[in-house]
């Protein structure tokens, strides 16, 4: 039987072999080979489950195997490609680790540029979290315990939807209603909008002020983590200090991890539970966020947390 210095030794080992196993795979196509890296059981997944009429406008739940010790928390997930690309499919290895950590994934596809333009996109992701909302609790998850998280162009559309009331006041619901906002190497502050394809996707002039969510910092908002890595050059890391300064100036709650050898697309990588944990402790960290403020949701409450986030 290993002990403890064996098992460390051995787990990075058989990431790296496993890494190997994908072959060319990991060049051609990361995203590919962390779907292959990441174990196909231990969850239930319901597939292509509709919170709208337009195509698209589809979301995956994946829900945990294991029992659990009262109702679950859950995280809907919003995926990156610059508002015109991806799709829910590529992100099973994010479900997977959520679900092996004991949380239902809810991993969404919207619509995207060149079908529509701004603020369709957010419109979507709006629909999508309040469908979650509203739903979930079938699942077996505590409508209180209801997170938002997502990487580049999804970041962007989770703290516009959670930060813009305009978006979920159109679902009967606000912003108070999701536990805390996961972004990763989001765009918030990115005025003025330049290159013709992206000020095609934001439309006219007058309307760039209100794709930018660091606008819409307020105190009310979701408790917010935000990730970055430090060598991230398609999206400034100062995106993310520049809102979480914004958020906390106002009196709200939001703490930053930045991550020196990370870059836009690596820290993809690190939330696999596979192999994420030799690029960084980027999984670790959104799970301790998760966790904390789901014991502090249980609470009394008139009881405090130990530590402001």
């Amino acid at each position: 039987m290993l002990g403890l210095d064996g098992a460390m030794i051995f787990r990075p080992l058989r990431a790296i072999l496993d890494i190997a196993r994908t072959g060319p795979v990991v060049w051609r196509d990361p995203l590919v080979a962390l779907d292959r890296l990441a174990p196909a059981e231990g969850y239930e997944v319901h597939h292509d489950l509709a919170y709208g009429d337009a195509d698209f406008q589809r979301l995956d739940v994946y829900v945990p195997d294991r029992e659990a010790d009262g109702e679950r928390a859950a995280v809907v997930f919003f995926h990156g490609g610059r508002w015109s690309f991806g799709a829910k499919h590529e992100y099973r290895y994010v479900a997977q680790a959520l679900a092996a950590a004991g949380f239902v994934a809810v991993v969404c596809d919207y619509r995207k540029y060149p079908q529509v333009r701004f603020p369709a996109f957010v419109e979507d992701g709006a629909a999508a979290t309040a469908w979650a909302l509203a739903n979930l609790e079938g699942y077996g998850v505590d409508p209180r315990k209801i997170f938002v998280m997502g990487h580049s162009s999804g970041a962007h559309i989770g703290a516009l939807l959670a930060m813009d009331e305009r978006y979920l006041a159109c679902h009967g619901t606000d912003g108070s209603a999701i536990a805390g906002l996961v972004l990763m190497s989001g765009p918030f502050d990115f005025l003025p909008i330049r290159g013709r394809e992206l000020r095609d996707i934001f439309g006219p002039e007058e309307q760039h002020a209100s794709s930018q969510p660091l606008r819409f910092a307020r105190a009310d908002a979701p408790p917010m983590l935000l990730l970055h890595g430090r060598r991230d050059r398609t999206v400034y890391p100062a995106n993310s200090a520049r809102l979480a300064s914004a958020i906390r100036e106002r009196g709200g709650r939001a703490r930053t991890r930045f991550y020196p050898q990370l870059s836009h697309t690596n820290i993809l990588g690190a939330l696999s539970a596979s192999v994420g944990f030799l690029f960084g402790p980027v999984l670790e960290d959104v799970l301790s966020f998760l966790r904390g403020r789901c014991e502090e949701l249980g609470r009394d409450p008139g009881q405090q947390p130990e530590a402001a986030l």
